[in-house]
């Protein structure tokens, strides 16, 4: 890989920062700076995730890289080496969001013609008085985009850690309710009116909202919820996928490392923004994990801890005439 030149990228005046394009054959891939987001993933003539461009401003947390929590701390207050009280980020509903990085605009460590390296560090602070090291690596192959995060603790006691990406998937043709959805999660984390934690149940309990094991439309149902209990390949890996009726579409696989899935409708009050993509974030814990410790990964002083993710396209047999990712 080539080490940047960091001059072109820290005087950048764009909103969401440095815009750093990868590719490899037909397949291109760009991350802006802010947040170490992922703007745009395109394969076959078609974007994979909804774009956004550096000259705006990042549409809320579109393709954000979430650390040190992904999802919701509500009330922002738990207990861990003392009570802690986070600043309540989404304030409509009382919570702490998404993390700490997500608005940070990130160092470049490399940016070669197929990959592109990140960090950033979480500074000890009210609510959070840890000192974290962040890296970030989005890579294009052959099978697709994978994102690894990073994390190291130097702080000089052990700090509790989530992590997990933000995408918005898209499939080529029609609207989001003609979809396909396929989700392999036996269980769903049901929620309140401010969208708290309230209690786990079986995907069948409300089949027509929440059971995606077997592919199938998604409609009107109405989807921001966590899900677990996810059925693997042999390979261990998740898969969630989202195809149009022709069977094109996109994937998000991943490991054990992220036990649980965030699945969004996206649906907005604005109807230009409404229901444009489906969010799926694979997270290495629930939401609220730093109150309830599930999952919740706890970093000793020194330690480092990383999870991934890939992002494909899904093309029906007929259609594949020549691989995206076929070596340039």
């Amino acid at each position: 890989m080539e080490r940047s030149d960091q001059t072109e990228f820290e005087l950048s005046s764009n909103p969401s920062g440095a815009e750093l394009s990868i590719s490899l054959g037909d397949s291109e891939a760009r991350i802006v700076t802010v947040g170490a987001s992922l703007a745009s993933y395109r394969a076959y003539d078609r974007d994979l995730v909804l774009p956004f461009t550096a000259t705006e401003i990042r549409p809320s947390f579109r393709g954000a890289t979430l650390a040190p929590w992904p999802n919701r701390i509500p009330d922002g207050s738990y207990l861990f080496q003392g009570e802690q009280q986070l600043p309540l980020t989404e304030p409509g509903r009382g919570h702490a969001l998404h993390g700490l990085v997500s608005w940070l605009d990130w160092t470049v460590l490399v940016h070669a013609e197929h990959a592109v390296t990140l960090a950033t560090e979480i500074v000890p602070q009210p609510g959070y008085p840890w000192r974290i090291a962040l890296t970030t690596t989005y890579r294009l192959g052959p099978d697709g985009l994978t994102q690894t995060v990073n994390a190291k603790n130097n702080a000089d006691t052990p700090a509790p850690f989530g992590t997990g990406p933000h995408p918005y998937l898209v499939a080529p043709d029609g609207p989001l309710d003609s979809w396909t959805l396929t989700l392999p999660a036996d269980t769903v984390l049901l929620t309140d009116d401010r969208l708290s934690p309230r209690a786990t149940a079986a995907v069948d309990h409300d089949p027509t909202r929440f059971d995606y094991r077997e592919a199938r439309a998604i409609g009107r149902a109405e989807l921001d919820h966590a899900f677990t209990g996810l059925t693997r390949g042999q390979d261990g890996l998740a898969r969630v996928r989202v195809t149009d009726r022709s069977g094109r579409g996109a994937e998000i696989r991943f490991d054990e490392r992220c036990r649980w899935v965030q699945v969004h409708t996206a649906d907005q009050p604005n109807l230009r923004l409404n229901r444009l993509g489906l969010a799926v974030e694979p997270m290495t814990c629930p939401p609220a994990a730093f109150q309830s410790g599930e999952d919740l990964l706890i970093i000793a002083p020194g330690d480092e801890v990383s999870a991934s993710w890939t992002i494909a396209p899904i093309e029906p047999p007929h259609a594949q005439l020549e691989p995206p990712h076929a070596t340039a």
